[in-house]
């Protein structure tokens, strides 16, 4: 398996250079077509008109955006140049999340940017957690201030599930070209530790038979630490530039609620994650 086609998603309130020149590298490292995919939808006052003067307040609205999305396209193939006839890019006036989810059959992985926890504008952004666990791809999120694809050190963040055991395979492409890898599980309260780095050393060995080199590490049991803030701790330990984890989430009164290790891949600042669900 291999990335034979980079999506990247853009946004019209983000900062875009970051993801674009990650987005860039990673097509480069496994020669893979890039298509930039961006869309913006009006966004109705909080008041109301009707008629002319609705139309009034619409059209210049309308325009703007437009000009916007085309402005945004013309970034991307600035930036995208030297991939020359293997860049292509696709906006709408549309929903961003939907038109990305709908444009992501094309692709085998969806680079995007961070999500902030207080805030996000479903207008003008495709959130990365519905990107994240409706995409089917992989997604590859980039914090704002990350602006190149860091694979000397390497973390896998992983449990004991089918889901988790599935979402590898989506990673291997990435991890074949990583310097250094460190298979990671925390152990519940209740857990062995041997038996946990028995898993975790079945996985690394796994891996070797896959082309990857990894070592395994499982923390002591014990603490008040959650999962997220023992993984932030080991990545720091390590220099880890990207963390992997596979996915999870649920659906309550319609809206997706995150894994806590899922939510903090998304939201967190300073490390890349690669999510599959």
């Amino acid at each position: 398996m291999t990335y034979a086609t980079v999506m990247v998603s853009l946004a019209l309130d983000q900062p875009d250079n970051g993801r674009l020149q990650v987005a860039g590298e990673l097509a480069e490292r496994f020669e893979a077509a890039i298509v930039g995919v961006t869309a913006a939808q009006f966004a109705p006052p909080l008041y109301f008109a009707d008629g002319a003067k609705a139309q009034g307040l619409i059209d210049p609205e309308h325009a703007s955006i437009r000009k916007r999305l085309a402005d945004l396209e013309a970034q991307f193939h600035a930036a995208t140049r030297a991939l020359g006839g293997h860049a292509q890019s696709r906006s709408t006036m549309d929903f961003p999340t939907r038109f990305v989810l709908a444009q992501v059959r094309c692709a085998d992985i969806v680079v995007s940017g961070g999500h902030s926890p207080a805030f996000s504008n479903a207008f003008s952004l495709a959130s990365p957690k519905d990107l994240v666990m409706q995409a089917g791809r992989p997604c590859l999120v980039v914090p704002e201030r990350v602006n190149w694809l860091d694979l000397r050190s390497v973390l896998v963040a992983r449990k004991d599930t089918p889901e988790a055991r599935r979402a590898m395979a989506d990673a291997l492409p990435m991890l074949r070209k990583a310097r250094d890898v460190v298979v990671v599980e925390i152990p519940e309260q209740d857990d062995d530790r041997s038996a946990v780095m028995d898993r975790v050393s079945d996985i690394a060995v796994w891996l070797a038979r896959r082309g990857v080199t990894a070592t395994a590490r499982v923390p002591e049991v014990g603490g008040n630490e959650t999962a997220a803030l023992q993984l932030e701790t080991i990545a720091g330990d390590i220099g880890a530039g990207l963390i992997f984890a596979g996915a999870y989430g649920h659906s309550h009164f319609r809206e997706l609620i995150l894994a806590a290790v899922t939510q903090y891949l998304v939201t967190q600042s300073a490390r890349r994650g690669l999510l599959s669900h």
